[in-house]
């Protein structure tokens, strides 16, 4: 494996009323300077998707894996490292986790080059725990032999209805995950979801996807900041086979466009690493 590179900043913005991230020496050198909001009430969410020139974000049933979108590019995983390492929870859909059924959703998994780093962080927050994983499945269809759901690392919830949660302790899920049931019956918006997460733990909140979870997020004002990375690829879409963009299952513009501010750019070789603020209507 070629030594990693530092991103070279083509663009950042510094905005008032942050705190720096205690990067470890390796990671300020690799990422640069990293802030967030200080934010005294509710939580700060986050999300962070690789997508290609054209806006792909899978290639399909037939190749669901986020490396053939991203090419397995070391700087995506560093800068999802990153994130995973400063989050309190990450969230997924359960299209998301029956893609990649033997992930584990903590930086270490993501890219283990960097874990004594991503460890150290984690200390240097005073965050001793992995963050949360939450799986968001309103039917509960979910595997229970998951390895998330069996890992010692990493506490795990399932986010589901109440008749999800019933389906999921007649499969057996283990003692040790958390089912959180939400009010109401599937789709679920994401004030739901944010609701039942955070009565559970708050503080950052990363998600991870798919595109139709993020759809929620952005089309109810609730996603503070976008970390998208742009691969250097074309993937091209035609009838035959679902290739989804960013967001799914919502229609923004032109009636209820949704703009960002650019808050940084950085280029890692051809791979770009865009981030986005947003307008949001915060939780009370």
């Amino acid at each position: 494996m070629a030594p990693l590179t530092p991103l070279e900043t083509l663009f950042e913005q510094y905005r008032g009323g942050e705190k720096s991230v205690p990067l470890p020496t390796r990671l300020a050198a690799l990422y640069g300077r990293l802030s967030f909001p200080i934010r005294s009430v509710g939580p700060h969410i986050i999300g962070n998707f690789v997508t290609t020139i054209d806006g792909v974000t899978s290639l399909g049933q037939s190749s669901a894996a986020g490396s053939d979108i991203s090419g397995s590019n070391s700087h995506d995983h560093m800068v999802m490292g990153i994130l995973r390492a400063v989050a309190d929870v990450v969230i997924v859909g359960g299209g998301t986790v029956r893609s990649f059924p033997n992930h584990i959703w903590t930086a270490e998994h993501i890219y283990r080059p960097l874990a004594n780093e991503y460890s150290q962080l984690r200390l240097r927050m005073a965050k001793g725990e992995q963050p949360l994983n939450v799986i968001v499945s309103g039917s509960g269809n979910i595997d229970p032999s998951l390895p998330v759901l069996h890992c010692s690392e990493v506490s795990t919830a399932i986010a589901t209805s109440q008749n999800g949660a019933d389906h999921l302790r007649r499969r057996g899920v283990p003692n040790s995950v958390t089912v959180l049931e939400m009010d109401g019956q599937p789709p679920f918006n994401a004030d739901n979801i944010i609701n039942a997460v955070t009565a559970f733990r708050d503080g950052l909140i990363l998600v991870e996807g798919g595109p139709q979870m993020i759809g929620y997020f952005f089309a109810e004002k609730l996603l503070d900041e976008l970390f998208l990375t742009i691969a250097p690829q074309l993937a091209g879409r035609d009838p035959s086979q679902d290739r989804p963009g960013l967001i799914a299952g919502q229609i923004l513009a032109p009636d209820r466009p949704l703009w960002g501010q650019l808050a940084s750019a950085k280029r890692g070789g051809d791979h770009l690493f865009l981030r986005y603020t947003f307008p949001v209507t915060h939780l009370p």
